[in-house]
């Protein structure tokens, strides 16, 4: 009886050491594992970061009226897809102080009337490649359909979100005994080798019907669509020690996640704190709602306006202003660190990545990076710095590109991940409570340029 009491009390006192361990560290990866699940597009992204935002209680405003704007909280959307958040302080404003995002990942659209019938026996999706993923991770996995559609609604064109919730079509591989060069390296063709099935020859259902009833219409309203591939592969903490974070999406939800609430926990500042979250990174960034569209600036300045401040008094306030471009970085891999820098060479848990190029794919400079290292001391975060080998560039991000826009001192950073662009990435089980932290203390300060250096 003794010893079945001592096994029980060990079990006990080991599942409390286990709870208390997930408080500390877990419920952050947790709740940005339930964030990134429920955001399997870039819509579903946008809706999420609004209704987070209403909760907060921020007041949305509608590009196609005549704003009227305090100090207070305020957000703005467009193409439901990309969203700008600002909280005005009661004082008068000199700058603001900015981080942006992107909520789109690279995937596969699926076209408008999909369904292929492949080898009789097999309906098929024709899809096209979204952004530059590593294609050969979507293979073999349970994948399912989200996005939105537009539908005929009473005498309107109204617009639903789409999310089938079920395993519902897989890219099936070729088997090895009929590809036996399959591991000495394979090009796979998008329009052959990734083309997703659905269901068998006879099936009843559509991906149309599928998605209608996701939407809660009739079929025959729908109008068009914008619907993406996901992978249904949940994401998970693991590692010895539970180090790691693993999920769809990380580049870039993870940043989003991060930045939005370090944006929602912040205290007022004598800046106004704007967050950004952009779509259509992956893809160049250049439409109406990327980061080289006018979405900020055309926010920027009406808010200036409706405070009634003048062009001259708005330029005046980008000269005091600053700005995070927040993507996620590479961390040195465990089986080819030769890919990295012989010097930079970010670890996961090793803190937050100040990304530098001499071309200027990433805009920081040593202003923005002593500005955005400072906040980061401050808030006890540990930096670390990336640049890739001088032989091999590597990919851009927000930042220069909102700079042709909105040109204010920027810094690009992100946190360390493995295997970016896999449909299933990892990254750092601390680092999205790092990127919290600077975020908070960034939209908790403002920027001061004067003739004798700055203040933060």
């Amino acid at each position: 009886m003794e010893t079945l009491y001592y096994i029980c009390a060990v079990i006990s006192i080991q599942y409390i050491r286990t709870e208390e361990k997930e408080t500390k560290m877990d419920t952050v990866n947790r709740k940005l594992l339930d964030f990134i699940a429920e955001s399997p597009t870039a819509f579903h992204a946008a809706h999420n970061v609004a209704k987070a935002l209403d909760e907060a209680g921020y007041t949305r405003l509608y590009e196609d009226e005549s704003w009227r704007v305090g100090s207070g909280k305020y957000y703005v959307m467009r193409n439901s897809s990309s969203v700008i958040a600002l909280n005005i302080p009661k004082t008068e404003f000199r700058g603001f102080m900015m981080m942006a995002a992107h909520s789109d990942s690279p995937s596969f659209k699926i076209k408008e009337y999909p369904e292929d019938r492949a080898a009789g026996q097999y309906v098929r999706l024709n899809t096209e490649r979204y952004g530059g993923m590593i294609a050969s991770t979507w293979l073999d996995r349970p994948l399912s359909a989200a996005g939105r559609v537009m539908v005929r609604e009473n005498g309107r064109i109204a617009e639903k979100l789409v999310n089938i919730e079920r395993d519902l079509m897989m890219i099936p591989s070729v088997a090895i005994h009929m590809e036996r060069g399959v591991n000495d390296g394979k090009k796979f063709d998008p329009n052959t080798d990734m083309l997703p099935v659905i269901s068998a020859a006879d099936a009843k259902n559509s991906l149309r019907a599928l998605a209608a009833e996701s939407a809660g219409v009739s079929e025959d309203d729908i109008l068009s669509t914008d619907l993406f591939l996901y992978p249904r592969t949940p994401g998970t903490v693991w590692g010895a020690d539970e180090e790691f974070v693993s999920s769809p999406r990380l580049d870039d939800l993870q940043c989003v996640f991060a930045c939005l609430n370090g944006f929602l926990g912040a205290k007022p500042a004598e800046s106004a704190a704007v967050l950004c979250v952009f779509d259509n990174e992956e893809v160049g960034s250049g439409t109406k709602q990327g980061a080289d569209s006018t979405f900020l600036e055309d926010t920027l300045v009406r808010v200036c306006e409706a405070l009634g401040r003048s062009g001259a008094e708005y330029r005046a306030a980008l000269n005091q202003s600053f700005m995070v471009s927040a993507d996620n970085a590479h961390a040195v891999h465990p089986n080819h660190p030769e890919f990295a820098d012989r010097i930079d060479r970010p670890a996961i848990n090793g803190g937050i990545v100040i990304k530098f190029n001499a071309n200027q794919k990433y805009t920081t400079d040593s202003v923005s990076a002593a500005v955005f290292a400072e906040l980061c001391r401050d808030a006890g975060v540990p930096v670390q710095r990336f640049t890739n080998r001088a032989d091999m560039p590597g990919g851009s991000t927000l930042g220069n590109i909102s700079s042709a826009h909105v040109s204010v001192d920027t810094v690009d950073i992100g946190l360390p991940q493995l295997a970016m662009h896999s449909c299933y990435e990892t990254a750092g089980a601390r680092d999205t409570e790092y990127l919290i932290r600077a975020a908070r203390e960034l939209f908790s300060r403002s920027f001061r340029r004067g003739r004798n250096g700055m203040e933060i």
